[in-house]
This record gives C-alpha cells, sequence and structure tokens, in this order.
C-alpha cells in the first residue's frame, strides 16, 4: 500500500506544487488549505504523514499540531514554512515535528527527507504491531484462548472505576468446573486438555465484546460482564451453566460429561468501595458455597453501599 501524505497550507501554488512532486514519487496526497480542514481529513484520510506550514490564516501551525498530537493520531508531522530563524526551527521542533524544512527549499531534499519520516514511520508502526502481538501472547492463556491473570486485576480495577462513574452495574463470576479430576484419571492429560480448550471456546462464545474471561488456574476460570443487570448477569450464568452440562466433551475414543459451578458478585450500580481483588474473593467465595450445595449451580451476592462483611473471612483468592 502506497504511503499517504497530507499537506496543510494556505498557500495553494505550493501546494500544488508539493502534491506534484510527492504525486510523481507515487505517494497518496491529500491537501488542505487551513488547519481546520487539515484536521477534518485526518480522522478520514488516516495520513502517516503530516506536512504542515506555520504562517497560516485561522489556526497556525504550532495550534494545528498541538489538536493533532491531543487526537493521538497516528501521523508523523513535519513542518515545511518560511520562518526560517534558529529559534523558530527549535520552537518548531520542541513542539513535536518530527523534521523543520524552510522555504524556498529543495524538491530533491524535500523529497529524501519525507521518504526518510515515512520509513522511519514504518519502522515505528512495524515495532508497535510486534509489541502488540507480544503482549497478546504473554496476556492469552496458550490453552483456552482467554486471557490469563497476568493483566486481569488491572483490567477489572479500569471496570470498576466506570461502573462507578457511569452508575453501571458489574458482575464478576467464579466458575470451575465440577469432578474435574475424574477426566484425569480415567483419560489423559490431552484429552483434560482438550476439554479445557473447548470450555474456553464456550465463554468466548457466549460472552459480548465488552465483557472479558480469563483462565484462573487448573480448571477455575473469572468471567466480568461489564454494564450488565443483576438479573441478566444471573441468567447468563445459569444459560452457561445449562450449555456445559448439556454437552459432551468428545475427542477420539474420549468423551465425558460435566458440570460446572458459579459463584457471582454483583456491582449494583457501581455504588462500592470494594476493588478487584475483593470482588473477586467474594466470588470465590460464593463459588465455595455452591460447590457446598450440590455443585452444578450458581450463588451469588449483591455489592452496593449497604453491602456488610469482613472480606478478611471469605476464602482467600490469590
Amino acid at each position: 500500500m502506497n504511503n499517504k501524505v497530507l499537506l496543510i497550507d494556505d498557500d495553494k501554488d505550493n501546494l500544488k506544487l508539493v502534491t506534484r512532486l510527492l504525486e510523481h514519487e507515487g505517494l497518496v496526497v491529500r491537501s488542505a488549505t487551513s488547519g481546520i480542514e487539515g484536521l477534518q481529513y485526518l480522522g478520514e484520510f488516516a495520513p502517516d504523514l503530516v506536512v504542515l506550514d506555520i504562517n497560516m490564516q485561522g489556526l497556525n501551525g504550532f495550534q494545528t499540531l498541538k489538536l493533532i498530537r491531543q487526537r493521538k493520531e497516528q501521523a508523523s508531522v513535519i513542518f515545511l514554512t518560511s520562518k526560517s530563524e534558529t529559534e523558530d526551527v527549535i520552537r518548531g521542533l520542541e513542539a513535536g515535528a518530527l523534521d523543520y524544512i524552510c522555504k524556498p527549499f529543495q524538491p530533491l531534499e524535500l523529497i529524501a527527507r519525507i521518504k526518510s519520516q515515512l520509513k522511519f514511520k514504518g519502522i515505528q508502526d512495524d515495532l508497535r504491531i510486534a509489541n502488540e502481538k507480544l503482549q497478546n501472547l504473554v496476556d492469552i492463556d496458550d490453552l483456552t484462548g482467554l486471557y490469563n491473570m497476568r493483566s486481569v486485576y488491572e483490567r477489572l480495577n479500569h471496570e470498576i472505576d466506570r461502573a462507578r462513574r457511569y452508575k453501571h452495574s458489574l458482575a464478576v463470576f467464579m466458575m470451575d468446573m465440577d469432578d474435574f479430576k475424574r477426566v484425569n484419571d480415567n483419560h489423559d492429560h490431552l484429552f483434560g486438555s482438550y476439554v479445557l480448550s473447548e470450555v474456553g471456546k464456550m465463554i468466548k462464545s457466549n460472552i459480548r465484546s465488552v465483557d472479558f474471561a480469563a483462565r484462573y488456574g487448573g480448571d477455575e476460570f473469572l468471567i466480568c460482564l461489564t454494564q450488565t443487570q443483576p438479573v441478566g448477569a444471573v441468567r447468563f450464568a445459569d444459560r452457561l451453566r445449562k450449555r456445559i452440562d448439556e454437552h459432551e466433551f468428545v475427542s477420539g475414543p474420549d468423551k465425558i460429561k460435566l458440570s460446572a459451578s458459579f459463584g457471582a458478585s454483583i456491582l449494583e450500580n457501581g455504588k462500592s468501595l470494594l476493588d478487584a481483588h475483593s470482588l473477586v474473593r467474594l466470588a470465590d467465595a460464593k463459588l465455595y458455597e455452591a460447590k457446598a450445595s450440590g455443585k452444578n449451580c450458581v450463588i451469588s451476592a449483591m455489592v452496593n453501599e449497604d453491602t456488610q462483611f469482613d472480606i478478611r473471612q471469605l476464602r482467600k483468592a490469590s
């Protein structure tokens, strides 16, 4: 894909000249005659590089660059301007421009500098993508495709903060496969891994994109439902419980039917001071009650500003 360059300059003759030069080099170019017009193009055109004049009517180049940075756009920015004093160059680079080119310019030098910045931008983008993939590898459990617990508490605390801010309800479930020891006792460990992988798929297919789930450890899972009503949260857990209970896990000659138990702590309308660890401990305590009550069931606790309990008395969730 050809790189895209956005030119912002109120000098139309200069726009035409630079456009011809860059298009001759195979770049995709769009031009704007004001900072306001250029900002309107950012989202839709998604340029790799913005070439920006400083002396413009309305928004000047420095103001335009500041607004670009506030929008967290991925585009790199260079100044192309007639302001050639050393103080101007220093101010431009300190404002966040990656390069500063003075008018009148040498066409071959301009092209070389733009290509250099585009190459540097490409390297940065590749590195960012590689880091995102690496982060996913670190955060995702290989077996189930769900998150591992490395980053879950941070995510959960973020969702708790959002629930408080917007007065949403939020539900945290601890889910454990009942009598999973039977799988490893009567089958090989490959079948046990298969079962856990299938359970991970079931969970992923039943939660929304705004929710998240993690493998807590062994055959235990954590599920967080955001922006959800308490009744709907419990219904979700019961639907997933029934789906697991009715499913037969089959791989080659091995097959088994299993059930799961659920414990939930439901933060009602964001009205609680509990943090992520406390909500998980409460859900884990309710899971323990579900196991003690005969398994294959859902037991939940509502949490609001009036909820009173000693979190230290709960079965500890690490």
